[in-house]
């Protein structure tokens, strides 16, 4: 214990962290480390150290929270779930996705093994129960996400229908004696699916209109299903969306605006402009006269140089879909802290069929529930679209998406794709990058607010691309990668702070949304590993009970 009461670094690890400092010879190291106590608090050495050994640029500040420099340079070296304390093998093939119960009493594992397997997190992490997909026509469990009082539990799969052609399903368990509740149709299937409330979650479909124009719908589904839809509706259209050049509406999920922010905005609140796309105004031309001119100027050969049969859909879709769209929401970001907004985001496009863009789509709350009109009946019948109300684009392929604790901020995983790329066929995107960049957007500004973290590296080409699964807790950020490892990093310093070793690609991360201080990865390995800080490692050990010296006792008895 130091002079402040807190716990001090061993002299073992001060030596470490003092041969980093080129002035410090190993003599003096030795003299520092037996007078260490005199210098705990010395608040300048400490952050020469700490912006040495975590090779921080000097412009970073200190983290606002911060007491000390000693305290941020003990929590980054003491705090980070990189030990590993334990092992699950219950899976039999490749692990996919992990998550845990808000409470972080339980957490679920989804794999190539089709089955979903519910965990108890207690000291040594045991298996509770598993779900076998396969009487339902799965191929596998791709996806899990408990709702907001951890009574229910959603599964996302892949389901073969007929002709072995692949869609998605969505399962709904019940926590309480894990039966089946309800199954929900979900294409396509990297969709994945999300809860909106405690009784409601979020399905797509996909229907094509052209050889690479289709529309997406986006469903609102009652969890119980089979026990209510004699009395009400239990299912409800979101939102029907346009996709062009065969890209489709993928992994969507829910941002809930009025969490609690972890940090107080030091600049005026700004209300952001939706970032719509459309098209140029044509100078008061309507749509439909848009497109008989267009069909003309095609027949009397007006339109040079000649269009591909790819172009002339896009051009079509693009000028059929403009006056049959709803306009966007103007006043996309609330200035009201009690506001109960709800943004919808998913990734999705508008070059090609790779996802190259997050869409954000505003949730009205007389839109979280399935009761009222069915099927779009409230539109006019002219508004046939719904538009985006934001769209970020990501100038890459988009491989994973997380939100931190509060909701405020957007993890992208992507990989870059060339810089002045130009994309001619929407069936052949550009080649991506190997090394994944992790991107940080505001959700109050919609700014990439930090500069693209990196470390982890990917290698499978476009049309072989899988999602990599990341996670963010209020320090961290944890991200698996295709190079046979795991990675956290620091969110306010941007520095990579471990690496997590699988014997293959590491498809998920989950921290304890308790306990930032536990984190789970799994693996193509069919692994789950558990990672603990040193600091709880510490923690646990000193908890068990200590055998009683006996022998020690009976050989000093049989001396006397």
């Amino acid at each position: 214990m130091d002079a402040g009461g807190g716990p001090l670094l061993p002299d073992s690890v001060l030596y470490e962290i003092f041969l980093y400092l080129d002035h410090v010879d190993v003599l003096s190291v030795g003299l520092v480390c037996q007078q260490w106590h005199a210098v705990a608090r010395d608040e300048f050495l400490w952050k020469e150290l700490f912006y040495r050994y975590y090779r921080v640029s000097r412009e970073v500040p200190r983290h606002p929270a911060a007491v000390s420099w000693y305290d941020e340079f003990q929590r980054l070296y003491d705090t980070i779930p990189c030990v590993e304390v334990q092992a699950l093998k219950e899976h039999n093939d490749q692990v996919l996705h992990l998550s845990f119960s808000h409470s972080g009493c339980l957490f679920a594992s989804c794999s190539k093994d089709c089955t979903v397997k519910i965990w108890s997190n207690e000291l040594d992490i045991s298996l509770q129960h598993s779900s076998n997909m396969r009487p339902y026509n799965w191929s596998y469990t791709q996806f899990s996400q408990f709702n907001s009082d951890d009574s229910l539990l959603l599964v996302s799969g892949v389901f073969v229908g007929p002709h072995n052609s692949s869609s998605g399903e969505i399962a709904v368990i019940s926590m309480e004696n894990f039966t089946l509740l309800s199954r929900v149709r979900n294409k396509p299937y990297d969709v994945f699916g999300c809860w909106l409330n405690e009784t409601n979650l979020i399905s797509g479909n996909l229907h094509r209109i052209g050889r690479i124009t289709s529309c997406s719908v986006l469903w609102l589904n009652n969890a119980f299903q089979g026990i209510e839809s004699e009395n009400v509706n239990v299912v409800k259209r979101l939102f029907k969306i346009q996709n062009l050049n065969a890209s489709t509406i993928r992994t969507v999920m829910v941002a809930d605006c009025s969490r609690d922010s972890e940090e107080e905005e030091a600049k005026p609140k700004q209300t952001p402009e939706p970032a719509v796309q459309e098209l140029p105004d044509e100078g008061g031309v309507t749509a439909e006269d848009g497109l008989q001119q267009f069909f003309d100027d095609i027949m009397e050969g007006r339109v040079r140089p000649a269009m591909t049969e790819t172009e002339l859909e896009t051009k079509v879709a693009e000028l059929f879909v403009r006056s049959r769209t709803k306009p966007p929401e103007l006043n996309l970001l609330s200035t009201d802290s009690n506001s109960k907004t709800k943004y919808l985001i998913f990734t999705t496009g508008c070059l090609t069929y790779s996802p190259h863009q997050i869409g954000i789509k505003r949730i009205l709350p007389h839109q979280m529930t399935t009761a009222g009109p069915v099927l779009g009946e409230e539109r006019r019948s002219d508004e046939f679209f719904d538009s985006l109300d934001h769209v970020i684009d990501i100038h890459g392929h988009i491989i994973g998406m997380g939100l931190s604790p509060d909701h405020r901020y957007l993890y992208v995983n992507s990989r870059a794709w060339p810089r002045d790329c130009v994309i001619s066929d929407p069936m052949q995107p550009p080649p991506i990058a190997e090394e994944i960049d992790l991107h940080v957007f505001d959700l109050k500004t919609m700014k990439e607010v930090k500069r693209a973290l990196r470390a982890h590296r990917a290698y499978t080409p476009n049309e072989e691309c899988f999602f990599i699964f990341l996670d963010v807790s209020r320090d961290f950020v944890a991200s698996g990668a295709e190079d046979r490892h795991g990675y956290i990093w620091d969110r306010h310093y941007n520095i990579c702070l471990a690496k997590l070793q699988h014997d293959n690609v590491v498809n998920s991360v989950a921290f304890s949304p308790v306990e930032q201080e536990l984190l789970l990865t799994a693996s193509d390995d069919t692994t789950i590993k558990v990672w603990r800080s040193p600091r709880a490692v510490r923690i646990q050990q000193a908890r068990k009970p200590r055998p009683r010296k006996l022998l020690f006792s009976w050989l000093m008895n049989q001396k006397s």
